[in-house]
């Protein structure tokens, strides 16, 4: 049960609802007809994105479907009434998808290994196909604003690339688009959120699988950064936002190969104009004598 008093609460709640809000404006992740597939997994993230989509739809200036899907993946002790039964009393549309993945997982990687890309990987083709099935326009997952950067540190780390995790994302094939409504929310406010309201949280180890190790070091590492600088996620995500290509160094993104100088026009002043003085050595004539160029045929 939260301690977290009821202003406090509703203080968060309009947090949570105007951060959510933005990113769905400022990527257009829902628009005027679209069918959007929420995707639950049973955790604090998915149940408040849930929540927080439900009360938006009833202010929301465009017209759109919400429909729950949640995939049974068949783990031991897994409370299938949980979900069905919160489904139910929110009178929302919903379906249960229900196929043996762990087993699959099981057989694939080795004891002690964490299954955790794999599932993934097969639980998000099950869910891309299953939203065309019922005509689901968005994928809409649970991921917030810490996931998103974790993600950025652990392909820049362990993957040798700076990508991250999109708010707004079209498939490889091109037949469906995830979006990701917490994308400017914080897990610390969805934490306190999902205590307060008391969501039946299903935990994600049934299958015995310990989380992602390097997930862990990035996640710790973030965290002592802000017990340094509070504002350090914030600065790093707004950073996601405002990419220079010309100041990285990937050949396939900017054409360094074909830069070239222009000089034509008058040109304007740099910061060191003012008064300097030049000492020079091997050069043929001096500065002062060349108002076009200086053709430097030898240096002694």
């Amino acid at each position: 049960m939260s301690s977290l008093p009821k202003l406090e609460f509703n203080k968060l709640q309009k947090r949570l609802r105007r951060h959510a809000g933005q990113a769905i404006e400022d990527y257009k992740m829902i628009e005027e007809g679209d069918r959007v597939m929420v995707c639950l997994s049973g955790g604090k993230d998915s149940y408040t994105m849930l929540d927080i989509l439900m009360n938006l739809q009833k202010s929301a200036p465009v017209k759109f479907e919400l429909v729950a899907v949640n995939m049974d993946q068949k783990q031991p002790f897994y409370p299938e009434h949980i979900l069905p039964e919160y489904l139910d009393a929110l009178g929302i549309e919903y379906y249960i998808v229900n196929k043996d993945t762990y087993s699959i997982v099981k057989q694939k990687i080795p004891e002690g290994k964490t299954t955790c890309g794999l599932c993934s990987r097969l639980r998000r083709g099950t869910l891309y196909a299953f939203a065309e099935e019922i005509g689901a326009t968005k994928i809409a997952l649970g991921h917030h604003k810490d996931d998103i950067v974790q993600t950025l540190f652990l392909n820049m780390f362990y993957g040798s690339r700076l990508s991250g995790m999109p708010p707004k994302l079209l498939s490889d094939d091109k037949r469906n688009i995830v979006i990701r409504p917490l994308a400017y929310c914080r897990e610390s406010d969805i934490e306190a959120f999902s205590q307060y309201k008391e969501f039946p949280i299903i935990p994600c180890n049934l299958c015995g699988s310990q989380e992602n190790l390097q997930r862990q070091n990035i996640r710790k590492m973030l965290l002592d950064w802000e017990k340094q600088d509070g504002s350090r996620i914030e600065k790093i995500f707004s950073s996601m936002q405002n990419i220079a290509p010309s100041q990285m160094a990937d050949t396939e993104l900017f054409d360094f190969a074909n830069l070239t100088i222009d000089r034509t026009g008058e040109r304007k002043e740099y910061g060191f104009d003012s008064s300097q003085t030049i000492d020079s050595g091997g050069v043929p004539e001096p500065l002062s004598s060349r108002s076009d160029f200086i053709e430097v045929t030898q240096i002694n």
